[in-house]
């Protein structure tokens, strides 16, 4: 069964509109008082001129996308570093997420 991790990631790349690829998941532990679940820190590719087109898009949309994945809440979603290089295109996103366990 596929779980958080990996429902995030397929997430992350339909968001990306498909051209991009996760070159890094680091994923630990997190809780509050409250609340127990992980944090996530997400960085993407972009290759391509249309692709770089789409990584602009998923940085502006991230931060507000209602992400759906099961047993999980988004609590928190920002881009934390861009990395862009002009030839040949290149976008390297750096994201975190914070999920959250659904009781």
């Amino acid at each position: 069964m596929r779980g958080p991790r990996e429902l995030l990631a397929d997430a992350q790349l339909a968001l990306a509109d498909g051209p991009a690829r996760i070159v890094r998941h680091e994923e630990k532990s997190w809780a509050s008082i409250t609340f127990a679940g992980s944090r996530h820190r997400v960085e993407l590719a972009f290759e391509g001129a249309e692709a770089v087109e789409a990584g602009e898009c998923f940085i502006v949309f991230l931060p507000e996308h209602e992400f759906t994945i099961r047993g999980q809440l988004v609590a928190d979603a920002a881009v934390v570093e861009v990395e862009s290089v002009a030839a040949p295109p290149k976008l390297t996103v750096t994201c975190e997420i914070l999920l959250l366990e659904e009781s």
